[in-house]
């Protein structure tokens, strides 16, 4: 089930929107989308919240305050239903396709009576728009992407949402009598960035426990089917859940085989098929016999196929059968590998909490080392100065070892130029321990103009990791366009490394940039990019995406130890 605060976040959000769309005051609309960011980010389950403790969260005045409460106490606000009644449902449709933006969806369906994303794509097609003001042919053509990234997502939904449920119906069901194991599968097991449907597998010798539990779970709006061997449900937010039970001692070849990917299962059954083997859910037996010879753990049934035990986000048919038959499977990187986050927010910028408190929360994790890395002042937004980000350092540095000796760098996240020029000049980059340099303007350059302007980020001697490279939103905003093969050549040659960041509406390199950037020799940093306390713990889906990229821990520099990072910060070479 959504936390509370996811419900009211999206609920702001929506709030927002609407009064964009019908010309509300641009401040109105930039403090609901302030409050409900940190809303959505803030570490306590708001429905224990009164006025006052609600006012206690960052952006969050009396208003606003008053609003959450009466959505808590009734499951709707008076305002957003006034609202919602005074725009045709299918302007809401509209604004939910990335690249348009509510006034552009209000004038489409004012000019043009277009009331669904179906009838904006089909008056794209007959060039039914070129006639209304600011809908040039540029913009006709990024409307159509982003309808064309709004439909390839469909109905899939993004991995931490699959998680969340996962873990909670694995929670629920491990707690049935009979259980002996439960575990998600499928997709989500391999780490997508986006999944179509949640697979659960429970080992136990009687199925309808399972299955009627599953068919009551407080989040089931519906019962797709319910039998023996499987139940599928759909979840109120739409995510269908598929339950299997499997007797325990087949649950290894279970779960081997409903992870998949269905392409690394037809090698795997290629394999056995070449042994004189079969291979199914069941287990792994003698074709000729039917004998079962490995079925209980998914060691076995990869040992008896002649193959080391291949994580599950590797199995995706990229080599890694042949990479497991030459022993060269590799030891990715995991969460315990990870001494520090070299990418994170206060509140001095758009973070929602203090230094203090990120700092602190840091050290709970168990990290070596921990940077602080805010908004530098081309962010206009932000309102960052030479003395807020000075004064910054000197907190940070009296807080330097406090927390379990862990040591603190002072950072920044630079913007990177239309040209690739930064916000501060040299001499003042040199007194920060780590930069970061992001693109987060003029997305739209030509190829050339974009690889020339990552290129010249890179070869600056004080950036030393890429943020964020591509820039894309899943299923939201496409990647900028740039020669990558040139990008990856410079940060290898500059010894420059490529985030991989954790937030997981980014996760961004994904990981067939990161294969690619690999055979470069690029060095990675896998960072959460984080805002709040609750995003430190978004590196979960970061290191996922990682492992699926194949990188080990010498390739990513936040797994080192401070000396050899520093060494590598120096810029001395790729480390």
């Amino acid at each position: 089930m959504a936390r509370p605060n996811e419900e009211v976040e999206a609920l702001l959000q929506e709030y927002a929107d609407l009064v964009a769309i019908t010309g509300g005051d641009a401040f109105k609309v930039r403090a609901y989308e302030k409050a409900a960011r940190a809303i959505g980010g803030y570490p306590v389950d708001i429905s224990h919240l009164d006025a006052e403790g609600l006012r206690e969260i960052p952006n969050v005045g009396r208003s606003i305050a008053e609003k959450v409460l009466e959505y808590l106490r009734t499951g709707s606000v008076a305002v957003v239903e006034e609202r919602r009644a005074r725009i045709p449902a299918g302007v809401r449709e509209l604004i939910a396709i990335p690249t348009l933006g509510p006034k552009k969806a209000l004038r489409l369906h004012e000019d043009l009576h277009i009331s669904s994303v179906a009838q904006l794509a089909d008056a794209i097609a007959a060039d039914a728009l070129r006639d209304l003001k600011g809908f040039g042919e540029k913009t006709q053509d990024n409307i159509a992407h982003g309808i064309a990234l709004m439909r390839q997502a469909g109905a899939r939904v993004p991995l931490h949402l699959a998680l969340g449920t996962a873990e909670e119906i694995v929670a629920e069901l491990s707690g049935i009598t009979g259980c002996k194991r439960c575990a998600y599968a499928g997709s989500l097991r391999r780490m997508k960035e986006t999944v179509g449907d949640v697979d659960i597998l429970v080992a136990a010798e009687r199925s309808a426990p399972f299955m009627d539990a599953l068919a009551a779970w407080p989040s089931t709006a519906e019962v797709i089917a319910h039998g023996p061997k499987k139940t599928s449900i759909r979840t109120g937010r739409g995510l269908q859940v598929d339950l299997r039970v499997l007797p325990p001692d087949s649950w290894g070849a279970g779960l081997q085989y409903f992870t998949g990917s269905k392409a690394h299962n037809i090698r795997t059954r290629t394999i056995a098929v070449h042994e004189g083997l079969k291979l199914s859910e069941y287990g792994l037996f003698d074709a000729e016999s039917g004998r079962s010879l490995a079925s209980r753990t998914e060691e076995e049934v990869y040992a008896r196929l002649g193959l080391p035990w291949i994580p599950p986000t590797l199995r995706e048919d990229r080599g890694e059968i042949e990479a497991a038959l030459r022993g060269e499977l590799p030891q990715v990187v995991t969460e315990r590998s990870i001494r520090g986050d070299l990418h994170t927010h206060t509140d001095l910028t758009d973070g929602l909490a203090p230094l203090e408190t990120m700092v602190a929360a840091a050290a709970e994790r168990g990290y070596a080392y921990y940077a602080v890395t805010d908004h530098a002042p081309r962010l206009y937004m932000q309102r960052m100065t030479d003395e807020k980000i000075l004064a910054q350092r000197e907190q940070l540095r009296a807080l330097d070892g406090v927390h379990r000796g862990m040591r603190l760098l002072h950072g920044t996240e630079l913007n990177i130029g239309p040209d690739g020029e930064l916000d501060w000049p040299d001499g003042f980059l040199a007194g920060f321990d780590l930069c970061v340099a992001s693109l987060h303007s003029h997305f739209d350059l030509d190829r050339r103009a974009m690889t020339r302007r990552l290129v010249r980020a890179c070869e600056n001697p004080h950036v030393h990791v890429i943020g964020h490279p591509r820039t894309r939103l899943i299923g939201r905003r496409a990647g900028v366009d740039a020669d990558w093969d040139e990008v990856f050549a410079a940060c290898a040659r500059t010894g420059t490394a490529l985030e991989v960041n954790s937030q997981p509406d980014r996760l961004d390199l994904c990981d067939e940039d990161i294969l690619r950037a690999k055979r470069y020799g690029v060095r990675f940093a896998v960072d959460t990019d984080a805002h709040s306390v609750l995003h430190l713990a978004y590196l979960r889906y970061g290191v996922g995406t990682a492992q699926r990229g194949w990188l080990t821990a010498d390739d990513v520099i936040n797994t080192w130890p401070l000396r050899r990072l520093r060494r590598f910060l120096a810029k001395s070479g790729p480390g």
